[in-house]
């Protein structure tokens, strides 16, 4: 099982050829979390570079969010 996936952003170029290509620049980690007390998953994103912060954590909808 992975125990973490690469954050990328794509990035436009153009290549010797003239030809726009995309590749990807990495800019952090995105981490698979298990929640002791009741086992929920979660994932938070480690950022390589400081924004506003550093750490981003994602967790599912709950059922008082709307759903889009």
């Amino acid at each position: 099982m992975t125990t973490h996936y690469v954050a990328t952003v794509p990035v436009k170029f153009t290549d010797a050829e003239g030809e726009v290509r995309t590749r990807f620049q990495r800019v952090g980690a995105m981490f698979r979390n298990t929640r002791t007390g009741d086992g929920t998953e979660f994932f938070s994103l480690k950022l390589d570079f400081a924004v506003a912060v550093q750490e981003l954590v994602m967790f599912p909808p709950s059922s008082k969010e709307p759903q889009d």
